[in-house]
């Protein structure tokens, strides 16, 4: 035999079957894109154990057995390797994001991916990712058309592929029956763990946006909330209440230095008068839940997606009552909050020293805000949504001389960075949203001559920077760390505004310190700063309500007897 043709054998294409190339495939991705998902599995279980090895390999021969049995179903010499090339890219992409950030892709989680814009998703992008969709996504699946597909005839095709598929099942319920009672304990008692099986949490949630997602009804508006709303008479001489309210992204309690926080990361609020809330939480942990949420009535506590998203908030009703109302963006939008009202947009925007690069400081929110109270006469709320601290990009969110905790990370991937250099970045973020609040407060201040002024800034949601293996946010609200969901609430009223409120600024200042509120107080807090009159008004949730001169003495006496 000659030499070459020697080779040629050597080297020629392998013939398999479709199922086995789909059990080769599950077995891969089982192997190389679940590392996150093995180690919450196999926690504090011993390799020296047999019943760790029974428990580890029962649960990978389930594993490969069901996604063997569901990709057959959608798997023809023509379909299979296209479908499997997608899943291993998927498998890729999620695993890197896995376990460089450990977040969770459940549904809410896909739906802040899917909800990201341009500028927000290329600074997750980089080398790093690169280089693992390489090596476990493209290469893997361009190995897919190495080898030739072996062909049944088509009533012999049918017939074995139904018997892999009952087979797989048949063998997939029987090895997850071995280990049942201890598989059925980390489902129950850590049922966040299957949001970290790849590829299936991403189908899974896929699907959970496309059919299981609540959803308006096609050609239906915004249902009405507050319908009898009315502004009650203001009294002869006032002048128009004017309240910004200030809706920090990314910013968590705990670097506050209104809250104790050892560094000095509120120079500017701590030196007006502020009034802080240190025990407050948000309603949810991403942009995408807590934003709607927390201008809605129903809140955490009542928390009705499918309410939320199909009703109006509480902007539209004060909007109705006759108060001018607008949002002002410099990150992805209102998320339907402000749907139908006056907005602007101004991450696009093109001011010198404020804007480069496609994105904007947050001081940009202040820009041209002297002509919005020129054009508005009447009551008016202007919501100003930061970009703030949104990460993995801390170092963009300030300039240069708010770099004052170093060394601070500088890349968009924070495993290249030490965890202090992370906390640097994030804590000069932090003080520059300081500087941008403290500047709002000037704007206010100065606009006395025309409106009683008021500043109320919440974030929408915390952020993990390592604890715990964690970082960024989003993690499911069940068991989302305290870091997450605990956010900074600070109020700032002008001398006119606690007049003609009629308010106790002590009696503020004394249940802030006590009272712990969440976003559910903003709803029926903005209702009752404007006067405004509805059945869907609680004063429960006002914070201002128990304040008001008339009950300030029994608000006092009530705080005594704590």
């Amino acid at each position: 035999m000659r030499i070459p043709d020697l080779l040629r054998r050597r080297l020629a294409r392998p013939a398999i079957h479709i199922e086995t190339l789909l059990a080769l495939c599950a077995a891969f991705i089982l192997l190389a894109g679940n590392g996150p998902f093995w180690r919450a599995a196999l926690a504090n279980r011993p390799w020296s154990e047999p019943g760790t090895w029974l428990f580890a390999g029962a649960i990978f021969v389930s594993l490969s057995a069901f996604y063997l049995a569901f990709t057959a179903l959608f798997s023809s010499r023509y379909t299979v390797r296209p479908l499997l090339a997608v899943l291993l890219l998927v498998t890729a992409g999620s695993s890197y994001y896995m376990e460089h950030y450990a977040v969770y892709l459940d549904r809410v989680m896909l739906r802040n991916v899917l909800a990201t814009n341009y500028k927000e998703a290329s600074e997750l992008l980089g080398w790093g990712l690169a280089w693992h969709l390489l090596v476990f996504g493209v290469l893997p699946a361009a190995l897919l058309w190495w080898p030739r597909l072996k062909q049944r005839p088509p009533l012999r095709a049918l017939a074995v592929r139904t018997g892999w598929v009952a087979g797989s099942l048949v063998v997939g319920a029987a090895s997850l029956l071995l280990v049942f009672a201890d598989f059925a304990s980390l489902m129950r008692n850590h049922h966040e763990v299957r949001h970290l099986i790849t590829p299936g949490n991403v189908v899974a949630s896929l699907a959970g946006n496309i059919w299981g997602r609540a959803k308006r009804p096609a050609g239906q508006g915004l249902l009405a909330v507050g319908a009898d709303a009315k502004a009650a008479p203001a009294p002869a001489g006032r002048k128009p209440q004017l309240l910004v309210l200030v809706v920090g992204e990314t910013a968590r309690a705990q670097n506050f230095s209104l809250n104790g926080y050892a560094r000095d990361t509120n120079p500017e609020l701590a030196r007006r008068d502020v009034i802080n809330f240190p025990k407050a939480t948000a309603c949810g942990t991403s942009t995408e839940v807590s934003l709607p949420c927390m201008f809605s009535p129903y809140g955490r506590a009542h928390y009705d997606e499918e309410q939320i998203v199909s009703h109006q908030s509480v902007l539209h009703v004060l909007a109705r009552a006759g108060v001018n109302v607008l949002w002002r963006d410099n990150q992805s939008g209102c998320k339907g909050v402000c749907e139908g009202l006056p907005n602007e947009q101004l991450d696009h925007a093109s001011v010198e020293g404020l804007c480069a690069d496609g994105q904007c400081l947050d001081e940009i929110l202040l820009h041209g805000m002297d002509q919005v109270l020129r054009d508005k006469s009447g009551n008016l709320l202007v919501v100003m949504h930061q970009l703030g601290s949104h990460g993995p990009a801390y170092f963009k969110r300030y300039p240069a001389p708010f770099k004052k905790f170093t060394p601070a990370c500088e890349t968009d991937d924070l495993r290249q960075c030490s965890p202090q250099e992370i906390v640097n970045a994030y804590d000069n973020s932090i003080l520059y949203t300081d500087h941008v609040l403290g500047k709002v407060i000037d704007f206010l201040d100065g606009a006395q001559k025309t409106h009683d002024t008021a500043m109320l800034y919440v974030s929408d949601h915390g952020e993990s920077l390592g604890e715990g293996g964690l970082y960024l946010h989003g993690v499911p609200w069940a068991i989302a760390p305290d870091v997450q969901t605990h956010v900074p609430f600070v109020l700032w009223l002008s001398p006119a505004f606690r007049q003609s409120q009629g308010l106790d600024a002590q009696c503020l200042r004394t249940r802030a310190g006590q009272q712990a509120v969440s976003h559910d107080y903003l709803f029926h807090t903005l209702l009752g700063v404007f006067g405004v009159q509805t059945r869907v008004y609680d004063p429960a949730l006002d914070l201002f309500a128990p304040c008001h001169v008339a009950a300030a003495g029994s608000v006092s006496a009530e705080g005594a007897k704590r």
